[in-house]
């Protein structure tokens, strides 16, 4: 007798830590954007680049919040977190053939945003090597931004920033170099 009334209370409590539990609901995507350098561009001993992330061919960041929108009914979500964020050095690079012919030392990714011209660490590498795609350590925060800020992050009024120190024979080889950083983001309710 006991039982048949423990087991219900039992099933009712499992059953509500199980929704308490579980992950918010949640969206996620790859979003790419290509930037590019020239050696003669570079200034006080730094390779920088940066690009709105609105402005790649198709806007996939805009997609992503679309998407991220459509899947949480509607709703505009609450953070965003960057699970994964790679650099690749693009096959179209001239006078380079490794990230290492580029930079030396801590290589960061920001989101530089509009009008409140605040930043964010996205991610960071330091000496990176190779063609890529090498994964960054994720700095990013969304809950950290102040609210108009996130506001701008949604709307995707940010500039995409690449930054690093310059290896020391880049300035002198007239290269032009492409890349490609990808973001992983997931959407949370």
């Amino acid at each position: 007798m006991l039982l048949s009334r423990v087991l219900p209370l039992v099933l009712c409590v499992t059953l509500s830590l199980i929704g308490c539990g579980g992950d918010p609901v949640s969206y996620s995507a790859p979003v790419g954007i290509n930037l590019k350098a020239k050696s003669s561009d570079t200034a006080n001993a730094t390779v920088t680049s940066q690009k709105g992330i609105s402005t790649e061919s198709g806007n996939p960041y805009k997609v992503f919040v679309d998407e991220a929108r459509e899947g949480l009914d509607g709703k505009s979500p609450s953070r965003v977190e960057l699970t994964n964020l790679t650099l690749t050095l693009g096959a179209g690079s001239v006078g380079v053939t490794s990230l290492a012919d580029v930079f030396t030392g801590r290589v960061e990714v920001l989101f530089l945003m509009e009008e409140s011209n605040n930043t964010y660490v996205a991610g960071h590498v330091e000496n990176p090597t190779g063609t890529g795609p090498v994964t960054l350590e994720v700095d990013f925060d969304s809950e950290a931004m102040p609210d108009a800020d996130y506001t701008r992050f949604l709307a995707g009024k940010f500039n995409v920033v690449l930054r690093g120190p310059a290896a020391a024979s880049f300035t002198t080889k007239g290269a032009e170099v492409d890349f490609q950083s990808t973001f992983s983001f997931s959407a949370f309710e």
